[in-house]
């Protein structure tokens, strides 16, 4: 049966399907990962171009540094 033709579940069916998923699974997955929060406070772009930048080796003809 394809999910197009399970039939509706009603709010409460719903929230005890959730339920026994809860007890099997448990909560395996965060409700909010890295790439969905705030980028600020860790980070920046700039630093990670510039540790980039600092591995470099010189035999590439550059000192790592701007």
């Amino acid at each position: 049966m394809s999910r197009a033709e399970e039939p509706e579940l009603s709010a409460e069916e719903r929230a005890a399907r959730k339920r026994r998923l809860a007890e099997v699974f448990g909560d395996v997955l965060p409700e909010q990962t890295r790439d969905d929060q705030d980028a600020r406070g860790g980070d920046t772009e700039s630093s990670k171009d510039d540790w980039l930048k600092r591995q470099v080796p010189p035999h590439h003809g550059q000192s790592g540094q701007d």
